[in-house]
């Protein structure tokens, strides 16, 4: 649930600016260009958010932690049989 927030209220903005924008643009010779600038400007905004935000939810490379570093916080959080007797 946590995820379905973000991902439907951001895609439901720009998906209002991409739909939307186009209609308030004002008559004139460069009303099509201006048009397709807002359509492109939408998709690639949320092309760039979802590819960010998907790639938050399963990082490739975790932090890297020293040995030392881990036995110590375990130490300290009280589950130090487990991994100083290891």
């Amino acid at each position: 649930m946590g995820i379905l927030i973000p991902l439907v209220s951001v895609s439901a903005f720009w998906a209002i600016i991409g739909f939307g924008g186009p209609w308030i643009v004002p008559k004139g010779p460069n009303r099509g260009i201006i048009q397709l600038m807002i359509i492109m400007t939408a998709v690639c905004c949320w092309m760039f958010w979802i590819m960010v935000f998907l790639h938050q939810l399963n990082p490739l490379i975790g932090p890297q932690i020293n040995v030392k570093t881990i036995r110590w916080i375990s130490e300290k959080w009280g589950d130090a049989p487990n991994v100083i007797n290891n």
